[in-house]
């Protein structure tokens, strides 16, 4: 028996030694990629000395005698940092995922090949100005320096995921820069779903109820559309009955690009004028949204630049500050929601499906033939086939087939379809202009996505919105909220409108400048921008902050930026509980009804701040997703899926009864009429249920931020057990879909896991002060790192939890002062 123990004793030493050693191992040869910060490499490509002096959080200031080898210092560090998400990026807008994915990302890719935005992206290069021609060649040499000496000194091969992978890392091309502009505005438009979506429920419930759900502004002029049905009657209820969980993406999808209009961006941006800015200069804040990741698509840098110094947020892979400050100018973007997309049904010849037709009859579509290369499995051959409308979409996406007739196929017309897109020239002439006039000279070269440029300078404010906008005919069938027969000359594009058709807004006599995604101005179509908007309360709670003030402080408006007072529950809460408070008699404890009460007392005192350490918010949140999917489950069945998050003017006209719109409450399948209180009160005994099998049955203990946790979660090492726990960034965060302080919820259909998720928000946040430049403050919301054993790989979203900023000197000593090292990079023979 002591044999056999000190034997037992000897295995388990020696599996407790192996397992440390591997462990030892596997985190050496991790750790070899962690870069060096202070350190000095000779490489090929600059001209001089480049110094890359990176402070307390990482944030490179970089110094050099050219611009051209400022921009290669610039790609020497987003490569340090991002090699990983730059290359994972360009093989995503090439199409190139299921080289190392394999068969789960093969929709992705056929999806990216038949749009060709990579191929675009070739053709854009020599559209480019000169200095952007130089900007693109430098910072491609920067990347491809650091790939270099990744592969001479064995540094880890550059990032921990490329262990996981086989392959070279390709060298990065001019190309790859602008292709990652084209991957923003597929992530920036939500308007070809919105037109499906809005296909399907004017052929199932007509297009008076549309209106409900999908409603247009008021004062915008617009006549009746036609029923989407009496343009295509061959369509069968079968058809419009079909949706995919997701829109636009494949169920178990990982890394597609293409999400729900719920999704497509968001931002706030808001500008205070000397007049109204309590030091005399000018304001601007600015916090764009986008889908939150690990790390974060947002990286902070500094350029010393021949035009001056420039600060702010980049995104690896693109050599320019998209939003930031110099000493003399300050920008910052907001989704426009301009709609810059239309898709076409082109009728195939019934003799033919090579042929389609057109105005002026039958024409041969433009195809050519792709091989998507797929790892451990066979190549999949594709055929890419354009109308003179765009690229045709498979029936698999975004729903299509639900609204595609038989012998019909949809082609997508967008602005980013492009091979002359000289958006980068744009960016990269806003961020050297030295006054408004200036860079609102620049943005005339921007194409797409289409933005809302809001800019300070020391003495004028102004908003501009950027990107072309189609010039449709003012006799198009559906006006653009629907798709349109492809043969009809009316519903065809007739070019684009000049810049100066684009909305323009300058020194404004209130002083303040504003922008939520919300509709800017009214004009009628085809000037008319869009149909559809971001929510409008949102910007009904800027205006109420920015009322309360004669003049303005960066602090005030840091305190805009992190509002989290929802105006959608001050508005939706009195109207759905107005007979419900207080209604009935005290309830038992432990029943329902008690819970209900319980529940309903907590509202009537909640001031609908969406505050994480609070009940109140998620109680709101379930009861009113329960209640909007009672009242549309009936009418849409299938269909329901559409509508994955809480539209609060659907609400808001529903309990209002505007245009008729309480016939929602009653259930047409039962024998009884139902009330909107009958529908309120069982929704909020629903959620209830709901919350407490989740949470417990102490409502008091319920916390928001319990359900609302922010998720950047890695995108190829976040479902990977154990794994997951050491490179996801889970945060507990304040919020919701439609406070300022904006945590977009996961959403989902009835019965989704985690639907409180905060998945998609401001990923970046800065407030520039121009009577005190210096005073200027930023955050991004994980760090600098995408190297999860780095400790700048969430440092920031510490900060930016809180609510705090970091400052970003122009002041190069004060930039080189202390910090976490200077590299420094020499010319090599």
């Amino acid at each position: 028996m002591i044999t056999l123990f000190r034997w037992l004793l000897r295995l388990a030493t020696a599996l407790v030694v192996l397992s440390v050693v591997v462990v030892v191992g596997v985190y050496y040869f991790l750790s070899r990629s962690l870069p060096d910060y202070d350190a000095d490499w000779r490489v090929r490509g600059v001209s001089g000395t480049v110094e890359i002096a990176r402070n307390t959080w990482a944030v490179p200031h970089i110094f050099a005698d050219n611009d051209a080898d400022v921009f290669f210092g610039l790609g020497f560090a987003h490569a340090q940092d991002r090699l990983w998400q730059m290359t994972l990026m360009r093989r995503t807008v090439q199409g190139r995922l299921s080289e190392i994915f394999g068969e789960r990302t093969i929709r992705t890719d056929e999806l990216m090949r038949r749009l060709d935005l990579y191929g675009l992206a070739q053709e854009s290069v020599s559209a480019q100005d000169d200095d952007t021609l130089t900007a693109l060649d430098a910072y491609a040499r920067g990347v491809n320096a650091w790939i270099n000496l990744v592969n001479d000194r064995a540094l880890g091969r550059g990032a921990p995921e490329y262990f996981l992978f086989p392959g070279e890392i390709g060298l990065w091309q001019p190309a790859d820069s602008l292709a990652m502009i084209k991957l923003m505005a597929v992530q920036l438009s939500g308007h070809l779903e919105n037109e499906v979506q809005h296909a399907r429920l004017s052929a199932l419930i007509g297009e008076e109820r549309v209106n409900d759900l999908m409603p247009i502004d008021d004062g915008s002029g617009l006549a009746a559309l036609p029923d989407f049905a009496s343009l295509f009657p061959t369509l069968t209820d079968t058809q419009l009955a079909m949706a995919p969980s997701v829109p636009g993406q494949a169920p178990g999808e990982d890394f597609s690009p293409f999400t729900s209009s719920a999704m497509a961006g968001a931002s706030n941006v808001w500008a205070a004028g000397p007049q109204r800015a309590a030091n005399g200069g000018t304001l601007l804040a600015n916090d764009p949204h986008l889908g939150f990741t690990a790390p974060t698509i947002w990286y902070l840098a500094r350029l010393e630049l021949s035009t001056g110094a420039v600060t702010g947020g980049t995104i690896p892979g693109i050599p320019a500050v998209l939003v930031g400050r110099s000493e003399a100018l300050g920008w910052a973007l907001t989704s426009s929601y301009m709609d810059d997309q239309d898709l076409f049904l082109e009728e195939l010849d019934p003799d033919t499906t090579q042929r389609y037709r057109t105005p002026t009859g039958w024409a041969e579509f433009e195809t050519r033939r792709s091989i998507i290369q797929v790892a451990d499995s066979d190549p999949v051959t594709i055929t890419l086939r354009w109308s003179e409308n765009g690229p045709i979409l498979p029936g698999s996406h975004y729903a299509l087939a639900a609204i595609t007739p038989p012998g019909q196929v949809a082609a997508l017309s967008w602005t980013a379809l492009t091979g002359d897109d000289t958006s980068m020239s744009a960016a990269i002439g806003i961020m050297r202009s030295q006054s408004v006039d200036e860079a609102l000279e620049a943005g005339e070269m921007y194409v797409a996505p289409s933005q809302n440029l809001t800019l300070i300078d020391h003495d004028h404010i102004a908003m501009q919105m950027i990107g072309r906008m189609p010039r449709r005919n003012a006799a198009h069938p559906t006006q653009g909220r629907m798709p349109a027969p492809g043969a009809d000359p009316n519903a065809r594009w007739e070019g684009t409108f000049p810049y100066a058709s684009n909305p323009r807004f300058v020194d404004p006599l209130t002083g303040l400048l504003g922008n939520t995604n919300n509709k800017p101005l009214d004009r009628p179509f085809p000037l008319h921008v869009s149909f559809d908007w971001g929510d409008t309360t949102r910007i009904q709670r800027w205006v109420r902050l920015m009322r309360q003030r004669s003049v303005h402080t960066r602090e005030s408006f840091i305190e805009a930026q992190l509002d989290t007072v929802s105006q959608a529950a001050r508005t939706l809460l009195p109207l759905v509980g107005a007979e419900l408070w207080f209604q009935d008699t005290p309830a038992n404890p432990g029943t329902p009804e008690a819970q209900r009460q319980l529940a309903l007392q907590l509202l009537a005192d909640w001031n609908g701040e969406m505050s994480e350490h609070l009940p109140e918010p998620l109680i709101y949140a379930a009861w009113m997703r329960e209640l909007q999917f009672r009242l549309i489950r009936d009418e849409l069945g299938p269909s329901t899926d559409m509508f994955t998050h809480m539209e609060p003017e659907f609400i808001e006209r529903v309990f209002r009864n505007t245009d008729g719109a309480g016939v929602w409450c009653d259930v047409v399948q039962s024998a009884v009429v139902e009330s909107c209180v009958d529908i309120a009160r069982t929704a909020l005994d629903a959620a209830l249920l709901e919350l407490e099998q989740a949470y417990g049955p102490a409502i008091e203990s319920w916390r928001w931020g319990d359900a609302h946790q922010a998720t950047h979660d890695h995108p190829v090492l976040g479902d990977v057990p154990i794994l997951r726990h050491f490179v996801n960034i889970r945060q507990s965060t304040s919020g919701g879909d439609n406070t300022l302080m904006r945590g977009l919820t996961r959403g989902g259909p009835p019965g989704a896991r985690e639907p409180y998720l905060n998945v998609h928000g401001a990923g970046y946040r800065g407030v520039y002060d121009m009577g005190d430049p210096e005073a200027s403050v930023f955050i991004i919301s994980t760090g600098e790192s995408g190297h999860p054993l780095s400790r700048h790989y969430d440092d920031l979203g510490v900060l930016w939890r809180r609510g705090e900023y970091i400052p970003m000197t122009l002041d190069p000593d004060l930039a080189r002062a202390g910090g976490v090292g200077v590299t420094r990079l020499e010319p090599r023979p």
